[in-house]
Protein backbone atom coordinates (compact mmCIF):
# COMPACT_ATOMS: atom_id res chain seq x y z
CA UNK A 1 0.00 0.00 0.00
CA UNK A 2 1.58 3.29 -0.84
CA UNK A 3 0.72 6.14 2.23
CA UNK A 4 1.46 10.18 1.68
CA UNK A 5 1.63 11.90 4.08
CA UNK A 6 1.92 15.54 4.42
CA UNK A 7 5.08 16.91 6.21
CA UNK A 8 6.45 20.11 7.14
CA UNK A 9 10.37 18.59 6.84
CA UNK A 10 11.71 15.83 5.49
CA UNK A 11 13.32 13.42 7.48
CA UNK A 12 12.24 10.17 6.52
CA UNK A 13 10.00 7.68 8.58
CA UNK A 14 11.26 10.26 11.59
CA UNK A 15 9.25 13.51 9.94
CA UNK A 16 6.42 14.81 11.86
CA UNK A 17 2.94 15.16 10.39
CA UNK A 18 1.77 18.53 9.58
CA UNK A 19 -1.21 19.86 10.91
CA UNK A 20 -2.91 20.95 7.00
CA UNK A 21 -2.70 18.61 4.28
CA UNK A 22 -3.40 21.48 1.62
CA UNK A 23 -0.20 23.80 3.10
CA UNK A 24 1.89 21.13 3.42
CA UNK A 25 5.58 21.89 1.85
CA UNK A 26 5.65 18.56 1.24
CA UNK A 27 4.69 14.98 1.20
CA UNK A 28 6.34 12.03 2.58
CA UNK A 29 5.04 8.55 0.33
CA UNK A 30 5.60 5.07 1.90
CA UNK A 31 5.44 1.43 0.39
CA UNK A 32 4.38 -0.04 3.47
CA UNK A 33 5.16 -3.38 1.96
CA UNK A 34 9.01 -2.35 1.50
CA UNK A 35 8.96 0.65 4.04
CA UNK A 36 10.61 2.33 1.19
CA UNK A 37 10.69 6.51 1.89
CA UNK A 38 10.27 9.39 -0.50
CA UNK A 39 9.88 13.28 -0.39
CA UNK A 40 7.21 14.46 -3.07
CA UNK A 41 6.63 18.07 -3.44
CA UNK A 42 3.70 20.34 -2.80
CA UNK A 43 3.11 20.94 -6.39
CA UNK A 44 -0.44 22.87 -5.70
CA UNK A 45 1.35 25.01 -2.65
CA UNK A 46 0.62 28.45 -4.11
CA UNK A 47 -3.66 27.78 -4.07
CA UNK A 48 -6.07 29.99 -2.57
CA UNK A 49 -7.52 28.90 0.88
CA UNK A 50 -10.07 26.59 0.45
CA UNK A 51 -9.24 25.55 -3.20
CA UNK A 52 -7.03 22.83 -2.65
CA UNK A 53 -6.15 20.10 -5.60
CA UNK A 54 -5.27 17.23 -3.65
CA UNK A 55 -3.92 15.42 -6.85
CA UNK A 56 -2.30 18.35 -8.36
CA UNK A 57 -1.29 18.64 -4.27
CA UNK A 58 0.47 15.01 -4.92
CA UNK A 59 2.13 15.78 -8.12
CA UNK A 60 0.80 12.45 -10.32
CA UNK A 61 1.59 10.26 -7.39
CA UNK A 62 -1.33 7.85 -6.85
CA UNK A 63 -1.20 6.63 -3.01
CA UNK A 64 -3.74 4.19 -2.07
CA UNK A 65 -4.03 6.38 1.61
CA UNK A 66 -3.39 9.84 2.72
CA UNK A 67 -3.11 10.13 6.60
CA UNK A 68 -3.01 13.59 7.17
CA UNK A 69 -3.61 15.90 10.75
CA UNK A 70 -6.57 18.09 9.29
CA UNK A 71 -7.91 18.74 5.73
CA UNK A 72 -10.52 20.83 3.98
CA UNK A 73 -13.76 19.07 2.91
CA UNK A 74 -13.37 19.83 -0.82
CA UNK A 75 -9.73 17.84 -0.86
CA UNK A 76 -11.01 15.13 0.86
CA UNK A 77 -13.73 14.68 -2.03
CA UNK A 78 -11.13 15.01 -4.19
CA UNK A 79 -8.89 12.63 -2.88
CA UNK A 80 -12.45 10.23 -2.32
CA UNK A 81 -13.25 10.54 -5.79
CA UNK A 82 -9.54 9.83 -6.96
CA UNK A 83 -9.61 6.25 -4.70
CA UNK A 84 -7.86 7.33 -2.45
CA UNK A 85 -8.99 6.72 1.16
CA UNK A 86 -8.26 9.75 3.99
CA UNK A 87 -6.84 8.52 7.52
CA UNK A 88 -6.70 11.29 10.76
CA UNK A 89 -3.45 10.85 12.15
CA UNK A 90 -3.00 13.58 15.50
CA UNK A 91 0.46 14.44 15.51
CA UNK A 92 3.17 12.23 16.08
CA UNK A 93 5.60 10.84 13.39
CA UNK A 94 5.26 9.41 10.33
CA UNK A 95 6.47 6.03 11.36
CA UNK A 96 3.92 6.31 14.23
CA UNK A 97 1.09 7.36 12.13
CA UNK A 98 1.81 4.32 9.79
CA UNK A 99 1.88 1.75 12.43
CA UNK A 100 -1.49 3.09 14.01
CA UNK A 101 -2.72 3.31 10.33
CA UNK A 102 -1.64 -0.68 10.01
CA UNK A 103 -3.18 -1.67 13.56
CA UNK A 104 -6.62 0.22 12.53
CA UNK A 105 -6.45 2.80 15.31
CA UNK A 106 -6.87 5.84 12.69
CA UNK A 107 -10.34 7.93 11.89
CA UNK A 108 -11.17 7.54 8.62
CA UNK A 109 -12.50 10.65 6.94
CA UNK A 110 -15.67 10.11 4.82
CA UNK A 111 -17.52 13.57 5.12
CA UNK A 112 -15.96 16.89 5.81
CA UNK A 113 -12.50 17.04 6.93
CA UNK A 114 -11.39 18.57 10.12
CA UNK A 115 -8.60 21.08 10.14
CA UNK A 116 -5.88 20.89 12.05
CA UNK A 117 -4.71 23.91 11.59
CA UNK A 118 -1.76 25.82 9.59
CA UNK A 119 1.98 25.86 10.37
CA UNK A 120 2.07 23.41 13.08
CA UNK A 121 4.02 20.14 12.90
CA UNK A 122 7.43 21.41 11.62
CA UNK A 123 11.02 19.83 12.35
CA UNK A 124 12.10 16.44 12.98
CA UNK A 125 12.17 14.30 16.44
CA UNK A 126 11.32 16.77 18.90
CA UNK A 127 8.55 15.68 21.28
CA UNK A 128 5.70 18.30 20.87
CA UNK A 129 3.73 16.69 23.26
CA UNK A 130 0.58 15.29 21.62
Amino acid sequence: MRVAIPVAEYCGLDSLVYGHFGSAPLFVMVDSETMSVEPLGNADLGHDHGQCSPMKALAGARPDVVVVGGIGSGAVAGLRQAGVRVFQALGGTVAEALASLQNGRLKELVGPGTCGGHGEGSGCGHSHGH
